[in-house]
């Protein structure tokens, strides 16, 4: 093994010509120089050095190692260097709901980490109530969620409103059954709970027949005509059709809010930059959702 103290007295030789301005350059006696030139080839087994009179010339194997010897004590500064910067390396907890965790890590959350490599982003996710709850007993700094309400001031921010609609196979018969088989998301999310909090009595019995935080399995279902699930707009495409619930008797569902909420007491300037960054893309997520609209 190479030690780095040995290639600095190395360099030090060459670049001042002799044992004796390469000892006053690096602050120790000649002796001591002459001797770890001494071990460093005896470590690489060949001579390094030719002395004579007029100094010291390069072997062969001088030359070879030389040029290791800058890159080795280069990688070494640069190694310090970053441990140095990082050596307080900053946590940010972010939770994202599991269905849009691909939308947002291709929007700004790769962007985030490629730009700040001394800050460790964990990102985890669930769905918003989980979120919600878990923001409160302090397992993040910032929580992007989803609610049929507006954030209170002060404890959250719009991003902006996200749109839901019942949608069945085209061409299917899953939302003409008797018992209307669904695909809901799992406890705990607001979408499920508005459905169950606005079925009436009067309204055609439900029968939960797929449970998933996946939206590619719940697309998959109604595709194939196995339910009729509430699937986020920009989702919806030509395998599917929009069923309206008065006409069918089903629960009616609300404009949903994109929000963002903090953790007041772990507010950092690094979490700052995360929370503009998040405003910046999402904002432009909102404008691609409302361009959906109108085309």
């Amino acid at each position: 093994m190479l030690k780095i103290e040995l290639l600095e007295s190395f360099i030090a030789v060459v670049e001042c010509g002799n044992l004796s301005k390469a000892a006053d350059k690096l602050c120790r006696t000649q002796s001591t120089i002459s001797l770890q030139i001494k071990k460093l080839e005896e470590s690489v087994g060949k001579p390094l050095l030719l002395r004579d009179n007029k100094g010291v010339t390069l072997t062969e194997s001088g030359k070879t190692l030389l040029n290791y010897a800058y890159k080795m004590l280069q990688l070494s500064s640069q190694a310090i260097d970053e441990l140095k910067d990082c050596q307080n390396r900053e946590v940010i907890r972010l939770g994202v709901p599991t269905d849009y965790i691909n939308r947002y890590l291709g929007s700004f959350l790769l962007e985030f980490i490629r730009e700040f490599t001394c800050i460790e982003l964990v990102i985890d996710t669930d769905v918003s109530g989980n979120l919600y709850k878990r923001l409160h007993n302090g397992e993040f700094d910032v929580i992007v969620a989803t609610h049929w309400q507006t954030p209170a001031a002060g404890h959250g921010e719009l991003l902006f409103e996200r749109r839901f609609h019942w949608v069945a196979a085209k061409g299917g018969s899953a939302h003409k059954r008797e018992t209307v088989p669904m695909a809901l998301y799992p406890e705990n999310c607001p979408i499920r709970a508005q459905v169950f909090a606005n079925h009436q009595i009067s309204m055609r019995p439900m029968s939960v027949l797929l449970s998933t935080p996946s939206p590619t399995a719940m697309c998959m279902a109604v595709e194939n005509d196995l339910v009729i699930a509430p699937i986020a707009e920009f989702r919806i495409n030509d395998k599917m059709q929009i069923i309206d619930p008065i006409e069918h008797n089903i629960p009616p569902l609300p404009t949903f809010n994109e929000s963002l909420y903090l953790n007041p007491e772990t507010q950092t300037a690094a979490t700052n930059q995360l929370i503009n960054l998040i405003k910046a893309n999402v904002q432009g997520l909102g404008e691609a959702n409302q361009a959906n609209k109108m085309s």
